[in-house]
C-alpha cells in the first residue's frame, strides 16, 4: 500500500459547536470519532474527495452514525427511541434525543463502591509508562491503587521514574512473560477490582469511573473496554487498525453461558469481548478459575493469555461484559517489520491458546477451529489477491504463526487435571459467590 495517505483522528463533542471540515494541504483522511456528553458513540472515516464538509452535513453524518449505539442505549433501558425520516432534521432528532440521553448520563454517573487496583505491566519501556502514568494522574475518580510490574527490565530505569511518582506503587517481577507480571499484579494489590492496561496506553479521565459502574451486575466477573487508535499516521497503523483492531464498538455486550454454548462446537471466539489493554476483573474470580496461564502472551507463547482467561470465565459459568463507555487510547507500532513480527506472535498466541483450552476442557470446538485455519487462509489468499487487500501483507507471518504456536504447545505441555465442563452451568460461579 505504498500509496497510504495517513488518517487524522478528530475527537468531536456533539454537545458542543460542530467544526467544518476543510482539506489540508497535505493529504490526510479524517477518523472521526462521534461523542455526546463524554460518551463515545461511533467512528466515521472521510475522504478528502467528501471535503469540504459544512457543520450540517458533519451533525447528519454524526445522526446516521451514532443512531445505532443510541438506539442500543435506549432500548437496554426501555426508552422508546425515534428513528431518523426524510421529514427529520439531524438537529431536530438531536433535540429529540437529548433529554432521555441526558438522563442515560446521570444514571451512568453512578459509581458503585468498590476499591480498584489499577495495574500496568511493562518491560524496557519508560518513555511509554510515563505518558500512560501522566493520564492516570489525570482521572475523574482516581483508583485506591495503581501498581506498575516491572517485567525481568535489563536495567532499572522504569524503577527510577515510577518511584520518583507519588502513589505509584513499584513491583519487580523477575521472570520474563506478560502473565507472570500480569499474576505479580494480583498478588501485589488489594482492589475488589482489578483493572489492567497496557504501558503504550493513555487512559480517557473517566475510566476508572466507569470501570466500576459497570460492575454493578455481581455475576459479572470481567469487563473490557473501548480502545480508540491513538494515531493511524502509518501504514502499519492503518492495517493493524483496520483488520487487528482493538475496537469492539459502541454497544455494551454481554458474553454469558448461552454465548458459549452457541460456539462451543467451532471453539468460543473469546478474542471478540475486547483486549487486554483495557480489561478488568473482580478479585474473586482469580479464586474460582486461577490465574493467566503463563505459557501464553508476550515472553512465552506470544498472545492470547487475556483470551484463554476469558474462555474459563465463561466455561465455569461466569459473565464477561464488553462497556465501551470505559475508554483508553492505544499507539499501535508505526513499523511494518513491527507489525508483522506482532501478528507472527499473535497467530502464535492464537494456537496455543486453543491447544490449552482442549488440555484444559476437552473442548472439542477449539481442535475444530485449528483444523479449519487450512480453510481460512485459503480464502483471506484467494478474497485477498481477488481484492487487492493489503491484508495479505501480514498473511505469511500468520501463517509462520501458527506452525510456531504448535510447536511452542507441545513444548511446554503441562499435566493438568482434565475438566468436563460441556453442559456449562451459571451455579458454577454464583454458587460460590453467594
Amino acid at each position: 500500500m505504498s500509496d497510504f495517505i495517513p488518517r487524522k483522528i478528530l475527537h468531536i463533542e456533539l454537545s458542543q459547536d460542530i467544526p467544518i471540515l476543510v482539506a489540508d494541504t497535505n493529504p490526510a483522511f479524517f477518523y472521526v470519532v462521534f461523542w455526546w456528553h463524554g460518551i463515545p458513540l461511533g467512528h466515521q472515516e472521510i475522504l478528502n474527495q467528501q471535503l469540504p464538509m459544512s457543520a450540517e452535513q458533519l451533525l447528519d453524518l454524526a445522526v446516521q452514525t451514532i443512531t445505532p449505539a443510541l438506539k442500543s442505549h435506549f432500548s437496554k433501558k426501555n426508552i422508546l427511541f425515534m428513528e431518523a425520516s426524510t421529514t427529520t432534521s439531524p438537529r431536530e432528532l438531536m433535540k429529540t434525543w437529548e433529554q432521555p440521553f441526558a438522563k442515560l448520563c446521570k444514571e451512568w454517573s453512578k459509581c458503585e463502591n468498590y476499591s480498584v487496583s489499577v495495574v500496568i505491566c511493562t518491560r524496557d519501556r519508560p518513555e511509554q509508562i510515563a505518558q500512560c502514568l501522566r493520564s492516570l494522574q489525570n482521572l475523574s475518580h482516581p483508583p485506591e491503587e495503581i501498581v506498575v510490574v516491572d517485567n525481568a527490565p535489563s536495567s532499572d530505569a522504569t524503577k527510577q521514574l515510577v518511584t520518583q511518582i507519588p502513589g505509584v506503587r513499584y513491583v519487580l517481577e523477575p521472570r520474563p512473560g506478560l502473565d507472570f507480571a500480569r499474576n505479580a499484579g494480583i498478588y501485589n494489590s488489594t482492589g475488589d477490582i482489578i483493572a489492567y492496561t497496557d504501558d503504550d496506553v493513555v487512559v480517557h479521565s473517566d475510566w476508572v469511573m466507569r470501570l466500576r459502574q459497570s460492575f454493578r451486575d455481581p455475576q459479572v466477573m470481567a469487563l473490557t473496554g473501548l480502545v480508540i487508535a491513538a494515531e493511524l499516521e502509518t501504514e502499519s497503523q492503518y492495517l493493524f487498525e483496520k483488520y487487528w483492531s482493538f475496537n469492539r464498538g459502541y454497544q455494551s455486550l454481554i458474553f454469558d453461558s448461552q454465548y458459549f454454548a452457541k460456539y462451543q462446537f467451532l471453539g468460543v471466539p473469546a478474542w471478540r469481548i475486547g483486549a487486554g489493554a483495557n480489561m478488568a476483573f473482580r478479585r474473586k474470580v482469580f479464586e474460582l478459575v486461577g490465574d493467566f496461564d503463563e505459557r501464553l502472551d508476550v515472553g512465552a507463547a506470544g498472545c492470547s493469555g487475556d483470551s484463554e482467561f476469558w474462555y474459563r470465565v465463561l466455561a465455569e459459568g461466569g459473565i464477561c461484559h464488553y462497556e465501551p463507555t470505559a475508554v483508553v487510547y492505544h499507539t499501535h507500532r508505526k513499523e511494518m517489520d513491527s507489525l508483522q513480527r506482532q501478528i507472527f506472535f499473535y497467530m502464535r498466541g492464537h494456537v496455543t491458546e486453543l491447544l490449552i483450552r482442549f488440555e484444559k476442557y476437552r473442548h472439542w470446538g477449539n481442535l475444530v477451529r485449528l483444523g479449519l485455519m487450512p480453510v481460512y487462509f485459503t480464502y483471506v489468499i484467494l478474497f485477498g489477491i481477488f481484492k487487492q487487500q493489503p491484508r495479505l501483507k501480514t498473511l505469511l507471518a500468520e501463517i509462520r504463526g501458527c506452525f510456531s504456536g504448535a510447536k511452542f504447545y507441545f513444548n511446554h505441555q503441562k499435566l493438568t487435571k482434565l475438566q468436563n465442563i460441556s453442559q456449562p452451568s451459571i451455579e458454577k460461579i454464583s454458587s460460590k459467590l453467594h
